[in-house]
């Protein structure tokens, strides 16, 4: 048991994962990721790197992707924004990799210091084109350490650009936790039955070294890695395969928790820091009688439809907090499906919730529904 930090509890979760490559710039709150895989990765045989920019940095984690490693990088809002291309790239080219984004307020420079949720949907949605998305949070210091090496897995596994969202707070706070000692230095061995002549093929990543003969390309392309620039079925295949390994992987892939929910009348949806808050914010309400229950989301992406939609046939109303203007809160409307009343709470100030305002706004949210269904009766 020792106090960690939350960005330090993401290198011990990217070594855990067997992260052997790092590149990045530093960016307020992820620095200190980048400060200690510099002191760590060299001395385990691993290659640190810093750039000149984010935009590089992401390029050269694909490239050493390519070249069998296990690579990441971390960033904030503004470096997350110029990373986009090469997300895009890498989802075109198959390419496993982890993107750590410490969340703050923007848009643009914002408030560096001050923690935020508001790059949820760039982090589904931030690159041009179709494409499947893991993005994962965490509410915990415990959390980033677990989310974090998990990513590099699922990286490997569906061969795409894993992303994991913490904030300004988690990244800086400590608490104590139980961590297992760092494993010895990864290496890469491929199943028997994985046809490297076709590393697009439906299977775990082959990098070069485990090939003949590889083409890697941002345009269209089959399962040899040929280009199919104009043929539209080829192209598609590729696309949808991507997104058939992940559906086809869904409940393994979905990660929440659930507090107080058995009885529930009311419910939380929340996620990362603000989760903290709600928990607490259910039991004040516990306490004023009222049945009010939590279901926190870690995993955000592929997001969890049949989740909320039992939800919300349990409960009478659901209220979600988080710290942007509303932006998870649209795939849960859409999910819920007017199966029952949902309220958003938001804030952009660089300011928490604390727990008393999450319970008087699911108070009030309870009155409005409430109100509602004896009008209409």
């Amino acid at each position: 048991m020792r106090l960690v930090q939350g960005n330090e509890a993401v290198v011990l979760g990217a070594l855990a994962g067997g992260c052997n490559f790092y590149a990045g710039y530093p960016i307020t709150p992820a620095t200190e990721i980048m400060e200690q895989m510099a002191r760590v990765l060299p001395a385990r045989g691993g290659v640190f790197i810093q750039m000149e920019d984010e935009l590089a940095a992401l390029g050269a984690v694909i490239g050493a992707a390519w070249g069998g490693m296990r690579a990441m990088t971390a960033t904030s809002g503004p470096g997350f924004s110029l990373m986009q291309e090469h997300i895009g790239y890498a989802a075109m080219t198959q390419t496993p990799c982890v993107i750590v984004d410490s969340q703050r307020v923007g848009p643009s420079t914002g408030q560096p210091t001050m923690p935020a949720q508001g790059d949820v949907m760039q982090a589904r949605w931030g690159s041009h084109g179709d494409r499947p998305a893991i993005v994962v949070t965490a509410s915990s210091v415990k959390d980033a350490y677990q989310m974090t090496q998990l990513s590099f897995e699922w990286a490997d596994t569906y061969r795409l650009p894993v992303i994991v969202l913490l904030d300004a707070v988690l990244s800086h706070m400590r608490e104590n936790v139980e961590l297992p000692p760092a494993p010895p230095p990864f290496s890469r061995t491929l199943s028997p039955d994985v046809d490297v002549e076709k590393p697009f093929g439906n299977h775990p990543f082959v990098p070069f070294a485990e090939t003949t003969r590889t083409i890697v390309t941002g345009l269209a392309h089959d399962e040899t890695g040929a280009t199919r620039g104009t043929v539209g079925h080829a192209s598609e295949k590729i696309i949808r395969d991507a997104f058939n390994r992940l559906n086809h992987d869904y409940a393994a892939i979905t990660q929440y928790r659930e507090y107080r929910l058995e009885d529930a009348a009311w419910a939380v949806v929340s996620y990362g820091i603000t989760a903290r808050a709600a928990r607490a914010a259910v039991d004040i309400l516990r306490g004023e009688g009222m049945r009010v229950g939590l279901l926190e989301l870690i995993s955000l992406w592929p997001f969890p439809e049949p989740t909320v939609q039992s939800l919300a046939r349990q409960v009478q109303g659901i209220l979600m907090p988080e710290l942007n203007l509303g932006q998870l809160i649209l795939p849960l409307r859409a999910a819920v499906e007017g199966i029952c009343p949902v309220a958003g709470l938001g804030r952009a100030d660089g300011e928490l919730f604390t727990p008393e305002e999450i319970a008087n706004a699911m108070t009030s949210h309870s009155t409005h529904a409430e109100r509602r269904v004896s009008h209409h009766a």
